[in-house]
Formats: C-alpha cells, sequence, structure tokens
C-alpha cells in the first residue's frame, strides 16, 4: 500500500457509533462546548484511523505509530472525557467498577503501564504483524486506559478533587510519562524490527532518525499538553485562593 493511501478499519466505526450514543444520551442536557469537545474526540479517532497516518503507522514509521498512540492515548481520550455532562458522567459513576478504574492511584498507573508496555519492542513489533487481533487491541486499550486517565481531571463523580489536586495529578502523569518519549529520542539504536527501511523509503529517514523523530515527538506534545492543563488548574487554584482571601 502507498504511504499517502487511506486506510480502511472497521474500528473506524466504534467512534462514529460512540458518537451517535452520545448525542442520543445528552439531548436533554446537551451543550454547545461539551458536544463540541465530544465530537471533535469522536473525529480525531476517525482521522488517525482512515487517513493516511494509519497507514504510514501500520507499514512505514516509527514517528507514524507514535502520534497516532499519542492521539488514541491521550488527546482523543481528554476531548471525550471532557464532552460528558456532570450528570450523565454522575450517572456512570455509580457503577462500581468505574469508581474503582477512575480514582486516581489506579487510573494513572494504569495509563502509564499501558503505554509502557506497548511499547517493549517484542510487544510493539508483534502487534504490528497482528493487525487484526493485536493493533485494536492496543488501540482499544490506550482509548479507555486514557479516558480513565483524564476522568477525575475533568469530571467531579465519584472521585472530586481540588484544582490544587488535579494540577499535581497532571503534573505526576507528565513526570511519569516523559522518559518515554525522551527514551526512544535518545536511545543510541533502533529498537523496533518491524518497519526493518520502510523509513528510508518513505522520507529518506534511517531507523534511527525515524525513532528519535517520534521519540521527539511525543515528549514535545506531552510538554504542550500536560503543561496547558496544568497551568489550567493551578490558575483556578489561584483564583480561588483570591477569592478566599477577598471574603475573609
Amino acid at each position: 500500500m502507498p504511504p499517502d493511501a487511506w486506510s480502511w478499519s472497521a474500528e473506524a466505526l466504534v467512534p462514529v457509533a460512540l458518537a451517535a450514543v452520545y448525542l442520543t444520551a445528552t439531548r436533554r442536557s446537551r451543550r454547545p462546548w461539551r458536544t463540541a469537545a465530544s465530537v471533535a474526540g469522536c473525529g480525531l479517532l476517525v482521522a488517525v484511523l482512515v487517513t493516511p497516518l494509519d497507514t504510514l503507522a501500520r507499514e512505514y514509521l516509527v514517528w507514524a505509530h507514535l502520534l497516532q498512540n499519542v492521539v488514541l492515548a491521550e488527546w482523543a481520550p481528554l476531548l471525550l472525557v471532557l464532552g460528558i455532562p456532570p450528570d450523565l458522567a454522575g450517572r456512570l459513576s455509580r457503577r462500581r467498577a468505574v469508581a474503582l478504574l477512575t480514582h486516581p492511584l489506579v487510573a494513572l498507573p494504569l495509563w502509564v503501564a499501558t503505554y509502557a508496555a506497548w511499547h517493549v519492542p517484542a510487544l510493539y513489533d508483534a502487534a504490528l504483524r497482528h493487525q487484526h487481533s493485536l493493533l485494536p487491541l492496543e488501540h482499544a486499550t490506550y482509548v479507555v486506559s486514557g479516558i480513565l486517565f483524564w476522568w477525575c481531571v475533568w469530571q467531579d463523580a465519584p472521585h472530586r478533587l481540588s484544582s490544587p489536586a488535579r494540577a499535581g495529578y497532571v503534573f505526576a502523569a507528565f513526570l511519569l510519562s516523559a522518559p518515554l518519549g525522551l527514551v526512544l529520542a535518545l536511545v543510541p539504536s533502533p529498537l523496533y524490527e518491524f518497519y526493518a527501511d520502510a523509513a528510508e523509503r518513505v522520507w529518506g529517514l534511517s531507523r534511527l532518525e525515524d525513532q528519535q523523530l517520534g521519540g521527539m515527538t511525543m515528549a514535545g506534545e506531552q510538554s504542550i499538553v500536560f503543561f496547558v492543563v496544568f497551568a489550567l488548574w493551578f490558575t483556578r487554584f489561584l483564583s480561588e485562593q483570591e477569592r478566599l482571601e477577598e471574603v475573609a
């Protein structure tokens, strides 16, 4: 398949169905900005599963695969959780499994472990060699663990965190996840065998250069995304302190 070919995957039907379920479930409590966030999250999932990025990720470039992983594990879940109305989040949180898995001390380690496990060379290459079984499982675990991770950042139920706690949670996530991108950017030899010389055929990159570009991309986007979210909650904390001082 040429590197600029669009990809077809039944996985892309899942976010389409998710968007339809969301629009149905929130028809009575819909707010435009939440709807926009949720639809954008579903749109991102569809985009990384059908555009040439998916073809590059499946056949050619470590960089493309890492960027796809970032969207699946971070960007899309962030938007999906942000789009859930509080009343719907409250209803979902009554389930014992949701309450357990969204607890910060469970969700954060689970998300980091999922990220780390799928980047172990043996598992990374195995997923690409079994693209109809392991690769969809990889994608699904990224999205699910990402939703669990972002839940307590944007939702109050079932674990209402203070603004400084949310800021600290996001900062801890950055500290725990950032080393992965840095390792991929700095390690002196290629880690993944699946692509072989495919990168050179596409962009004239060596395997190591492809891997380094992917690691730098991952580290860079995490610095931006996590800093923005951290700054949001830290700024809100400062505003809350100012209001308390004014009242006092």
